[in-house]
């Protein structure tokens, strides 16, 4: 059974840096496409990140340059490194990824840029 566990949201001010994680079991993370997706209030849910099982990653025009996606193949995670945080980032980042025409996603890990 596929799991996805977040981790690492929180509150911090504009400027600031977050890394959240995503903790996956029945999965291998480096076999499988993963991403990160957001969803604000009153907002569709929308890809922030994703990396490819060739290590290709692709990002969102919004947080291009500030947001990095990683692989930690050891710990099994994927990892969302988030610098030059804005008000407009605050969101529920989920974690994602598809296997046999199913999606799974995480439950959700809040961040809230304030100042």
């Amino acid at each position: 059974q596929v799991q996805l566990v977040e981790s690492g949201g929180g509150l911090v001010q504009p400027g600031g840096s977050l890394r959240l994680s995503c903790l996956a079991s029945g999965i291998i993370v480096s076999n499988n496409v993963m991403g990160w997706y957001r969803q604000a209030p009153g907002k569709q849910r929308e890809l922030v990140a994703r990396i490819y099982t060739s290590g290709t990653t692709i990002y969102s025009d919004s947080v291009k340059g500030r947001f990095t996606i990683s692989r930690d193949n050891a710990k099994n995670t994927v990892d969302l490194q988030m610098n030059n945080l804005k008000l407009e980032d605050t969101a529920v980042y989920h974690c994602h990824t598809f296997r046999s025409w199913t999606d799974y996603w995480g439950q959700g890990t809040q961040v809230t840029v304030s100042s």
